[in-house]
């Protein structure tokens, strides 16, 4: 595969990713339990399908940025699990030595250039990747993912325009998920349709179910298509859904438990996928339990590194604080 030649997955290896995301992230809200992950911690079950369809669509340094929500967005640019669990236990096998955590973890390796605790600060930094893509002429796109809460952050529109202005290659990528923080879009925002919210710079947008991996994937390739020929920004509204609270501290009382039971069993991005690939009968359900047993193979394997590695030494309080400039 050339440098920048576009991937090829299959449904299988899709199935992988997701199935990787939600028992990593069920692993991590065990850990969170019993007390080896402190702070914050922003499940992604429910919504893997979004993360998943955008990365098989792009190509080698395509870069991605997002909010703190953000395991999954790690695991599909290829951060490895035993990194991302050591950082969510504060290790300083982590990806940013222990000091990052759950909300602030980051890779140039994998073009993965964080998730952020401010909420919306990614999208104008997302949008200053896009400006050096542009830059450099290196046929690259930003992905700027961010959540239907910080679609209200006024550095998301000035952020807009800028793009416009300029027409940078950047993907802004609205993860929907209806309930912001623990308000629902209907109380908070006073037009729901936000894949419309670019029109005033003439940014263009679409609305995608986003519990579809293949829809997800269908409508990236367009938006990536349109960002990469010059022509500047495009906004996907992803609409989809958090079984979980907004952070392990919430009991996310705002919502009946019938609507999120109706979720999970009529709307589940993987179980949806496992029936399309059963039905094309490239693997049975064996197959697929076997696929699951290796999953969680590395899922509890990352978490035994995790709690095994050593905490950071004191003296990493005073250290990647200033760079330092040499001559």
């Amino acid at each position: 595969m050339s440098s920048k030649s576009q991937k090829s997955v299959s449904k299988k290896d899709l199935y992988k990713d997701m199935l990787l995301i939600r028992r990593f992230e069920e692993k991590a809200g065990q850990l969170y339990g019993m007390g080896h992950i402190g702070g914050f911690c922003h499940l992604y079950i429910g919504q893997e399908a979004v993360v998943t369809g955008m990365n098989a669509v792009m190509i080698e340094g395509d870069q991605v940025i997002t909010g703190y929500r953000d395991h999954g967005h790690m695991l599909v640019a290829g951060m490895e699990p035993n990194g991302v669990m050591a950082e969510l236990t504060g290790r300083v096998d982590g990806y940013s030595r222990g000091k990052g955590g759950s909300m602030h973890m980051f890779s140039v390796e994998k073009h993965f250039y964080g998730g952020h605790g401010i909420v919306g600060a990614q999208v104008p930094l997302g949008t200053g990747l896009a400006f050096a893509n542009k830059y450099r002429e290196n046929n690259n796109v930003s992905l700027a993912y961010f959540g239907d809460g910080a679609a209200n952050q006024g550095q998301v529109y000035e952020a807009f325009n800028m793009a416009k202005l300029w027409n940078l290659p950047v993907v802004y990528v609205i993860e929907n998920n209806r309930y912001g923080m623990g308000t629902s879009i209907e109380r908070a925002s006073s037009t729901t349709d936000l894949s419309q919210r670019g029109l005033s710079f003439d940014i263009p947008g679409i609305q995608v179910d986003g519990m579809d991996v293949d829809a997800v994937m269908e409508a990236g390739r367009k938006a990536l298509d349109h960002a990469r020929s010059g022509n500047g920004p495009f906004i996907l509204e992803m609409i989809t859904y958090r079984y979980r609270g907004h952070s392990m501290s919430d009991p996310a009382k705002y919502r009946s438990r019938d609507e999120v039971n109706e979720m999970r069993q009529d709307h589940d991005p993987i179980i949806t996928l496992k029936e399309k690939i059963l039905d094309d009968g490239d693997i049975d359900e064996d197959g697929l339990k076997q696929i699951d047993a290796e999953i969680r193979k590395i899922v509890n394997e990352a978490a035994e590194f995790a709690q095994n590695a050593p905490e950071p030494d004191p003296s990493e309080l005073y250290t990647d604080i200033h760079l330092e400039e040499t001559a």
